[in-house]
């Protein structure tokens, strides 16, 4: 006689658990519209900041008369960024000839002139070349520095190697290298120090990745599970190199003498 009794599922064919209840599904649904509509508010909300920003600092050097909000009963916003945008093309473009050049570098001898004032300029100048630059190279690759202590590594942004006069002043043993060490949930703050290059791990990850891994603070893992456990890996074998050159620096042991029994 056949038995009609049904076997019970494998372990891994049990379907999720629903939710029981009112509440369970209100607090889901109330999550999942969360999840869609968070990330496209604050988009918007900072981009209407930038363009409200950008248009309250372009307005008073706009004429009256050629203000959109002269002749419409509203204000059009993102017209003063468009009058941004023009305005440094246009001034891109006369910079490029050699007028604009003749009084690009009056305008900086003048400047030259000031104390106070050339500091600045020098150094915004000089990181504005270097961030803006096509062929720059500097915080176009990431790393990983053991850091704060040895066992924990964070991710860096590789800069450019020092200058010789301060590379001078650093220990000659090996090559040093700039790093930026981004600070969790925001990437703007952090901490800018030389390291040895044999001490950096280069990992194939892309600044926007590195940016959004920090601001996350790790919950949203870019790169997928492979290159997790590669960087996992690599971080492993450094490691491991770096226990076995303690090992090697501290001194032999002499073995004890034989007793010669008479």
């Amino acid at each position: 006689m056949t038995s009609n009794k049904v076997p019970p599922p494998a372990p891994g064919d049990l379907p999720p658990d629903a939710p029981r209840g009112l509440m369970a599904r209100f607090r889901n649904y109330f999550l999942t519209g969360l999840v869609v509509a968070g990330p496209i508010a604050i988009t918007f909300y900072l981009t209407w900041w930038f363009v409200n920003w950008v248009d309250n600092l372009v307005r008073p050097f706009v004429p009256t008369a050629y203000r959109p909000e002269t002749y419409l009963p509203f204000g059009l916003p993102g017209s003063g960024l468009i009058v941004a945008v023009i305005a440094l093309t246009l001034l891109g473009f006369l910079t490029a000839n050699l007028i604009g050049r003749t009084l690009v570098d009056l305008g900086e001898r003048l400047l030259g002139r000031i104390p106070a004032v050339r500091a600045i300029y020098r150094g915004l100048k000089q990181v504005f070349e270097t961030l803006f630059s096509g062929n720059g190279s500097s915080f176009r690759r990431v790393g990983l520095v053991e850091f704060p202590s040895p066992g924990m590594w964070s991710i860096v942004l590789i800069s450019q190697a020092p200058n010789p006069e301060l590379a001078a002043s650093l220990p000659a043993e090996e090559e040093h290298i700039s790093v930026f060490l981004p600070c969790a949930p925001n990437p703007t703050t952090g901490f800018f120090f030389y390291v040895p290059k044999s001490k950096i791990i280069e990992i194939e990850m892309s600044t926007e990745d590195a940016a959004t891994l920090i601001m996350s603070c790790g919950v949203v893992q870019p790169g997928g599970a492979n290159d997790q456990k590669r960087a996992a890996a690599l971080a492993g074998m450094a490691n491991a190199a770096r226990i076995a050159n303690q090992a090697s620096l501290q001194p032999a042991t002499q073995p004890a003498p034989a007793k010669v029994e008479g």
